[in-house]
């Protein structure tokens, strides 16, 4: 199979680009290599992905329709795996019309260029930020996603509208996927664990936000790409599948696991919570393990130590 991985240099991208390089597919990686965080950091997670035969990338924006035109003419490609996104809750909020235009605007502009090119099939990254502050846990595929709080969410939610839009038009087959807190080595050095470990590591005091009851249902990035894999080899119309761990961890929890995993104490200050960040997520993994035989593994603790041992081998 051939695909189209884009935000390919990304956490997500570059881990599931290994992945499908070592399972004997061929990878187009597309990618703006944007300043969001260093790009250097993105260099450095394809690296090992660049030396393989199967690997091709193209430097370009999900929003260059001319860019994406030539890329589809270059060779037929089976499945776009679209990652490529503005990243962040918070983020979002300072800066709603550039994710608007990244997240939503670029979405279309790719889906029509798969429309010139033939290309029908497509996995959309969503997010569990689509839940909001659902009071119902754990989160199902058929709640309602009607109440986003913040740009970030809204705009994944508008992604999976439009995507279904396709689909009816169209005739595309489109699985959205919503992601819960995923975590592992590569992954951003803003998102929490990382700058957590990170702040631990060198006796830095970390700023926590609520009162460290807020709960997340933290997913190790092996098993979001095994996810990502099972979707990829099965046939869907449309379809929305939550990919998570189905187990939460408080915030103080999470704290004092990073405190085991690292052998160090963590120095805290508390603060109020912030706009946009949700109270829990917690993914109900019923369609996914019946439709597409996902089977999460890895639990916090563990991923926390492989992901510290990934930190201080760099």
């Amino acid at each position: 199979m051939h695909v189209l991985v884009t935000g390919a240099a990304g956490f997500i991208g570059s881990n599931l680009c290994d992945h499908l390089l070592a399972a004997g597919h061929r990878v187009t990686a597309l990618d703006n290599f944007d300043s969001f965080y260093d790009p250097a950091i993105k260099h450095a997670n394809i690296r090992q992905a660049q030396v393989h035969p199967a690997y091709r990338l193209v430097t370009g924006d999900i929003r260059d329709a001319a860019c994406l035109d030539d890329l589809f003419a270059h060779s037929p490609i089976d499945t776009v795996v679209h990652l490529a996104a503005r990243a962040g809750v918070r983020p979002s909020i300072e800066d709603p019309l550039l994710y608007e235009d990244v997240n939503v605007r670029g979405t279309m502009v790719l889906l029509e260029a798969m429309r010139r090119a033939g290309v029908g099939r497509m996995l959309f990254a969503s997010s569990s930020s689509v839940y909001g502050n659902n009071p119902k846990v754990p989160f199902s595929e058929t709640d309602s996603v009607d109440n986003p709080i913040s740009p970030y969410a809204a705009t994944k939610k508008a992604g999976e509208l439009i995507c279904h839009t396709w689909h009816k038009l169209h005739g595309f087959q489109i699985a959205c996927l919503r992601f819960f807190t995923v975590f592992g080595p590569r992954q951003r050095p803003e998102m929490a664990i990382h700058s957590f470990v990170h702040k631990v590591e060198h006796g830095q005091e970390l700023t926590l936000y609520g009162d460290g009851t807020s709960r997340r249902d933290y997913t190790f990035i092996a098993d979001i790409v095994q996810g990502i894999d099972r979707v990829l080899s099965t046939e869907f119309g449309y379809d929305i599948v939550n990919l998570g761990e189905s187990q939460t961890t408080s915030l103080a929890e999470l704290i004092r696991e990073i405190e085991v995993a690292t052998g160090k104490s963590a120095k805290i200050r508390w603060m109020p919570n912030q706009p946009g960040d949700v109270d829990q997520t917690w993914a109900d993994l019923e369609h996914a393990r019946k439709t597409y035989g996902y089977t999460p593994t890895t639990r916090v603790p563990q991923g926390l130590r492989e992901f510290v041992r990934w930190y201080r081998s760099r």
